[in-house]
């Protein structure tokens, strides 16, 4: 794809900005016609993952248009997935002029990186998440009395925890990022490591469409891990590249650094 030029005026910013979006939405709607045709298979390999938590009851369509709704919704999730690089691809490339030289070697790693840490993400949550918080819900559930497993609303959750835990597993590149650029340096990032933590859990708690604790947690324990271990790279590449001193620089002292370079 083409790369526009850095400085441009901004009518043609937006225009840049709608061509991208235009091939975004023309990609998803296009997988997403032919993936329709699809959707039984993959609503059965969906619904796979949780028929032990669900005790042999099936999925019950609640209304005339419930099973267009559902096709429909999971043609869109899949349709979102399969082109995750494309997405990807048109947000950084829009970015990407504005990005220094020195910079811009990164992109194609991180477009690399993204696809990948999204579809880890969503496999985490495929194979240990979900058979977790369906098992946890139902149980609860079912300890009340009988349950209408109404498909639409399982599936709901369903694609909502897999995009979820998609987007939360890109966290590691936005703390890696932060600080090999020291626009937040390394030295914050481990004496606020309390605030983090903290943080992190609000974060676990909003983005989990299901609002289980179950399924709090396990996010809350995956993005700790995700957030030291991309500290862990970061701190690194740091040293190697600036020497143990620069993990306490600013943004500030990485650019004078860059200048002097110059």
């Amino acid at each position: 794809m083409p790369i526009g030029p850095a400085r441009m005026p901004i009518m043609d910013h937006l225009g840049e900005l709608r061509r991208r979006i235009t091939i975004v939405v023309v990609a998803v709607i296009v997988t997403a016609l032919v993936v329709y045709m699809a959707t039984p298979t993959l609503i059965e390999l969906m619904i796979g993952q949780i028929e032990e938590a669900m005790h042999g009851q099936e999925l019950v369509v609640l209304s005339v248009l419930g099973g267009f709704t559902i096709r429909f919704k999971v043609a869109l999730f899949f349709s979102v997935i399969i082109c995750c690089p494309i997405i990807i691809w048109e947000v950084m490339a829009f970015f990407l002029p504005a990005l220094k030289p020195s910079e811009r070697k990164w992109v194609v790693p991180t477009v690399a990186a993204m696809v990948a840490l999204f579809f880890l993400g969503m496999v985490f949550c495929f194979f240990v998440i979900q058979p977790a918080a369906f098992g946890w819900l139902l149980d609860q559930s079912f300890e009340i009395g009988s349950i209408v497993p109404n498909a639409e609303d399982y599936l709901d959750i369903y694609m909502m925890l897999e995009i979820g835990f998609g987007l939360a597993f890109q966290l590691p590149l936005v703390i890696f990022y932060l600080s090999i650029f020291h626009l937040v340096p390394y030295k914050t990032f481990r004496s606020q490591w309390r605030l983090v933590y903290v943080s992190l859990m609000v974060l676990s708690a909003v983005v989990t469409p299901d609002a289980s604790p179950m399924t709090m947690v396990l996010m809350f324990g995956v993005l700790i891990f995700l957030y030291e271990a991309a500290l862990a790279v970061a701190r690194y590449i740091i040293i190697a590249r600036d020497g143990k001193e620069a993990l306490k620089w600013s943004r500030e002292d990485y650019e004078q650094r860059e200048f002097d370079k110059l």
